[in-house]
């Protein structure tokens, strides 16, 4: 102890002896240590943070997957076989969440509500606090509506009342008592505050209606690839048995744990990002090495007095690593330091659709990895800048008097392997922000269909309407609001959609060609018969055709500005009696009725909304890219909203006047026509920004630390050729003296340091073919090795390193031969 304290100290002097080289040591360190930190913060609360449940490891999802490979949610035919001939679940359980409109509470809200089957709460092994769960009486047609309710929800909306019974929610126009409080801390999925029992109107029958996801947990000594095994079997028996045919049937499934399903999106980013960050550590650290050792080579001397006294080589190499260590913790407790911010600024930058993104935090997990990254680079610089110094012969230090220069040869070769790979590094850092940087430039020039500025969006929820006179009621509400929305002044169009660009898409389906005279004429009652007859004609393949299924207005298309190609849009004349008319996607045209005018073909479409009446194709109109700018615009049916009314509907309206006066006017126009209809507001260029938030927060990450990396190079680049243009002084001057010109000594100094730029270009390349074709999945419009961005990158880098070589070159030719012959 009493050695270490003497090291602590000695290391403590020379560190406040040379200010310059410890505050430019500890700032480079300090920066690179946060941003990793930072950085692991997010994997860590995203991908590595177990959820918050008992036995999380335990806790597994379950897919259908079909025949594009593909993940699918579970029709509920297939969910009952999974349940009942699996044997390596011990509770098994489907889910759906929708955004609904509830009232009962302090005030309406639009809340996520969860519909759960019985043995949802056992998967995750929870309780409710107060009341009780649900139970397989609770969770069929007829059973009298209940709910479940959240922590926050019981205590923001009910005031933490303990008398259930008072308790009431009313959605879609139903009920539900509240029977039970879920324990602080429990959300899944996430944002849900509401819990209702599924199947309260009955299973759908059919095997290619996908309504739900599952959850399931594991018996005790299965993995969750055991258990993949044994679906994936049953998927396949129900597959060869089913009598339903068709792409929308499961090809086969398969579980993952729950951590692993939720974040897999995610992940290769997030995986991306981590490897990023740590290549700008490495650079940091190159810095650092450098400095440390034009630090040793300054201390040959002293190094050689000790040796000569008795000083054994394990002695200074401690000594080494305990002035690496000082220098690298105060660097991590800057570095931790500054995490906390980054935290901050990450999680805001963040897009929205990243998953946990509550869980991310500077917490204990996290301060216990700074730690040991901070010793790791303590003892990485300690062991690299004590093996250098002390590698010389003693005796020859001190008979040479301190001028021998055969260390500094060999720590300014050390210097340059160093630079050479923070030139490697710092080219792959860069051209992955240069890749990132063109693939969003490829996107954003990529015309998404629509018109983005003044559009002010409201989301608007009805409750569910299944007969005529409760669809009737729809009609009538949406045309008295949309007629009240347009008198606000400054407002020019007002339209309505089932699904918002840019939201998530529509949902698809597949529709049959037919004609009037084919329809069966069998009831629409009688849904068994009905069924039959539809689908003799749904197995002749060359009637189908898949799209995309939205319910909208004429405003719509007028308020987003989607052009009409041909025929005509929805019109006054399309009441609910008249015949059912539709509007198709150029896609659709083009891919479904090749070389024809689609304008008057009929189409059935009912399996998406329950209404078998034919649609009659009367408009077509451009294509939309519904799920980002990167994805390709699909084959879209647009049905009038006036036809067949949908209970959740988002409002678009076009106006130039002030966006908070447009939503004061059009929250006090709902309130009038329904008091107990929350609104959601937004702009639709808040919701295009978001959809661009992934690449965003990508591209400004990669392109920090590019940036970062590439200023810490430069400083290499200059270090070394400053240390070595001071230590060839004498040398130079001699070269002058010998008649040498300025040119001649800039040449052969730029020479040297090219030599190095070019080495570490060459490695960087190499390393850059490697690696960012990791990059591939998240680009667009680019291929990972674009030689317009290598070609970018390379230029940029030999400029800056150039002019790194060019300051301590140029001061290479004004050096006075006189005095250099004195050097020393």
């Amino acid at each position: 102890m009493e050695t270490l304290l003497q090291d602590l100290r000695h290391a403590f002097r020379l560190l406040r002896r040379s200010p310059g080289f410890t505050a430019v040591s500890v700032l480079t360190l300090a920066l690179a240590i946060g941003a990793t930190t930072a950085i692991f913060s997010v994997v860590y609360g995203v991908l590595l943070r177990p959820l918050p449940y008992t036995d999380p490891d335990r806790i597994v999802a379950i897919h259908e997957v079909n025949t594009r490979g593909t993940w699918s949610r579970l029709a509920d035919p297939n969910f009952d076989d999974f349940r009942d001939q699996n044997r390596s679940f011990q509770v098994i359980a489907k889910y759906t969440a929708y955004v609904m409109s509830i009232s009962g509470g302090a005030q309406p809200t639009r809340t996520m509500v969860a519909s759960v089957s019985p043995d949802f709460l056992k998967v995750f092994q929870a309780q409710p606090i107060i009341g009780r769960g649900f139970t397989s009486a609770d969770s069929h047609k007829g059973s009298a509506p209940a709910a479940l309710v959240s922590n926050g929800y019981w205590k923001q909306q009910f005031g933490s009342s303990t008398d259930l019974s008072q308790l009431h929610l009313k959605i879609d126009n139903q009920i539900f008592a509240v029977i039970g409080v879920l324990p602080d801390g429990f959300q899944f999925p996430t944002e849900t505050e509401v819990y209702i029992p599924a199947d309260l109107e009955g299973e759908n029958p059919s095997r290619t209606s996908h309504n739900y996801d599952a959850v399931a947990r594991l018996r005790d000594g299965l993995t969750s690839r055991q258990a993949s095994a044994e679906i994936s079997a049953i998927a396949r028996r129900i597959r060869d048995n089913s009598t339903e045919k068709g792409d929308y049937l499961l090809a086969d499934a398969a579980v993952l744990p729950l951590q692993a399903s939720m974040t897999s999106k995610s992940r290769p980013a997030l995986l991306i990002l981590l490897g990023a960050v740590g290549f700008l550590l490495l650079v940091a650290c190159a810095n650092v090495a450098n400095l440390l050792l034009a630090q040793a080579s300054v201390r040959e001397r002293e190094l050689a007095v000790r040796s000569a006294l008795g000083a054994g080589r394990g002695r200074l190499v401690r000594q080494f690593l305990t002035e690496a260590l000082l220098l690298s913790l105060t660097a991590g407790a800057l570095g931790v330091l500054g995490a906390f911010s980054g935290v901050r600024g990450l999680v805001a930058l963040a897009p929205q659709d990243l998953p946990r993104l509550e869980s991310i935090a500077v917490n204990v997990p996290v301060l216990v990895f700074a730690f040991l990254l901070s010793a790791a680079v303590a003892v990485g610089l300690g062991i690299f800048t004590a093996v250098r110094a002390t590698s010389g012969d003693v005796r020859e230090a001190l008979s040479e008097g301190g001028r021998s220069q055969s260390g500094s040869q060999s720590s300014e070769r050390v210097g340059r392997i160093i630079v050479a790979s923070q030139i490697a590094i710092t080219l792959v850092l860069v051209i992955g922000a240069g890749l990132f940087g063109r693939s969003l430039m490829k996107v954003l020039a990529v015309d998404p269909g629509f018109r983005v500025d003044h559009i002010v969006t409201m989301d608007v929820a009805l409750p569910w309407a299944e007969t005529p006179k409760q669809k009737s009621t729809q009609i009538t509400f949406f045309s008295n609001l949309i007629d009240r929305l347009k008198q606000i002044p400054g407002v020019h169009k007002v339209g309505a959609t089932s699904g918002l660009p840019m939201t998530g898409g529509l949902p698809d389906g597949m529709f049959l060609l037919m004609t009037q005279e084919e329809v069966p004429k069998v009831s629409p009652e009688d849904r068994e018969a009905f069924g039959r007859a539809f689908d003799l004609l749904f197995h002749q393949k060359e009637r189908l055709g898949t799209a995309n299924f939205g319910v909208v207005t004429d405003g719509y298309f007028q308020a987003l500005g989607i052009p009409l190609l041909r025929g005509r849009l929805f019109e006054e004349r399309d009441t609910v009696d008249a015949p059912h008319v539709a509007v198709i996607s150029e896609s659709l045209a083009h891919s479904r009725w090749p070389g024809q005018d689609p304008i008057g073909h009929t189409i059935e479409f009912g399996n998406m909304d329950g209404d078998p009446r034919l649609l009659t194709v009367v408009g077509i109109v451009g294509d939309v890219h519904d799920y980002g700018l990167d994805a390709p615009p699909r084959p879209t049916v647009y049905v009038d909203l006036f036809q067949r009314p949908r209970a959740a509907i988002t409002l678009t309206m076009l106006t130039d006047a002030d966006t908070q006066l447009v939503t004061a006017s059009a929250r006090s126009i709902l309130q009038e026509l329904n008091p107990e209809i929350p609104p959601t507001f937004r702009t639709f260029a808040q919701v295009y920004s978001a959809s661009l938030g992934s690449r965003r927060f990508n591209l400004i990450l990669i392109a920090f630390f590019g940036i970062v990396a590439l200023l810490l190079a430069t400083a290499g680049v200059f270090g070394v050729m400053a240390y070595s243009v001071s230590r060839r002084t004498r040398e130079i001057g001699v070269r002058v003296a010998l008649g040498a010109r300025s040119r001649d000594v800039l040449t052969m100094i730029l020479n040297q340091g090219m030599r190095t730029i070019l080495i570490g270009i060459v490695i960087g390349l190499a390393g850059s073919f490697a690696l960012t074709r990791t990059l591939s999945s998240l680009l667009f419009g680019v291929t990972a090795t674009d030689p317009l961005t290598f070609a970018a990158v390379i230029a940029l880098l030999i400029a800056t390193a150039l002019l790194a070589c060019y300051i301590p070159a140029r001061r290479a030719t004004k050096v006075d031969p006189m005095v250099a012959l004195r050097y020393e």
